[in-house]
């Protein structure tokens, strides 16, 4: 038995990561889902990997015209749409504040915060209509460093916070025609791309050295995981079945970051 038979998905920055895995689990629960994703070549590998289960759009987050161009392409394409994932978003690379020139962070937070926090909400106006239509959902990609320091520099931090409020008021305003949540995954090896502004739009995660063991480090659950072990939340979250009661609701999936306490972990040895 699936779980998200015949429901019908968008998710941004669907073509790498935790993206491309969440279309990947979307549609072996059975649903349809429209992406929206700004590299050509990995939209153009989606059409490829999945046939006619995804549609893809090639565009920016930040603009609200390519927001509605997805909508528009998943709605002629399937007829109706269930759920919303504002999931796309660049990464600042720990970067300090200290080391920004003042012209230099205002350019970088215009850019992470045009991707990490306008592109969920001008997605979730996009969508909208066809959510209410549905009585569907909008869930929002989070991160540990939507709860805790050093996930991040500042700017990538500040805007996960952000979106903590986003899903808050977002789930009281929509109610009860559109259920609002979100998912905050621990650390990942992905492409999660950087910032022209600050240096780092060459780079990505998967290229920071010794990221595994850190995250390995800083984890109770001693676990660095892949982007597919991030999904069951959002599957769990955008069926109506399982999930129909839950609204402002935020499943931390960070491996216990929460709970770790003061001192040393011991990983259980004692056990």
């Amino acid at each position: 038995m699936t779980w998200l038979n015949d429901n019908v998905a968008l998710i941004t920055g669907g073509g790498s990561g935790l993206g491309r895995a969440l279309v990947e689990r979307f549609i072996n629960e059975g649903a349809k889902v429209g992406v929206l994703e700004r590299n050509a070549d990995s939209a153009a590998a989606l059409e490829r990997d999945f046939g006619d289960a995804v549609v893809t759009t090639i565009g920016d987050v930040g603009c609200y015209a390519d927001n509605v161009s997805a909508v528009e392409r998943t709605l002629a394409r399937f007829g109706r749409l269930d759920t919303f994932i504002a999931n796309a978003a660049v990464f600042d690379f720990f970067q300090p504040l200290v080391q920004y020139e003042g012209d230099t962070l205002d350019r970088a937070f215009d850019e992470l915060f045009s991707v990490n926090v306008k592109g969920g909400l001008l997605g979730a106006r996009a969508a909208l209509p066809a959510l209410v239509q549905s009585r569907g959902s909008i869930i929002f990609t989070l991160s540990n460093a939507a709860f805790y320091p050093a996930g991040g520099g500042p700017l990538y931090t500040s805007a996960k916070h952000a979106l903590v409020g986003v899903v808050k008021q977002l789930a009281y305003e929509l109610a009860p025609k559109v259920r609002v949540n979100g998912v905050a995954p621990g650390g990942m090896r992905t492409r999660l791309g950087g910032l022209a502004s600050n240096g780092t739009a060459g780079m990505d995660v998967s290229q920071v050295e010794g990221f595994e063991q850190l995250v390995i480090g800083v984890t109770p659950l001693r676990i660095c995981p892949q982007p597919a072990d991030y999904c069951g939340p959002y599957v769990l979250l955008a069926s109506r079945t399982n999930a129909g009661t839950m609204t402002g609701a935020i499943i931390n999936a960070d491996g216990g970051m929460g709970v770790r306490g003061l001192t040393q972990i011991n990983g259980g040895e004692d056990l």
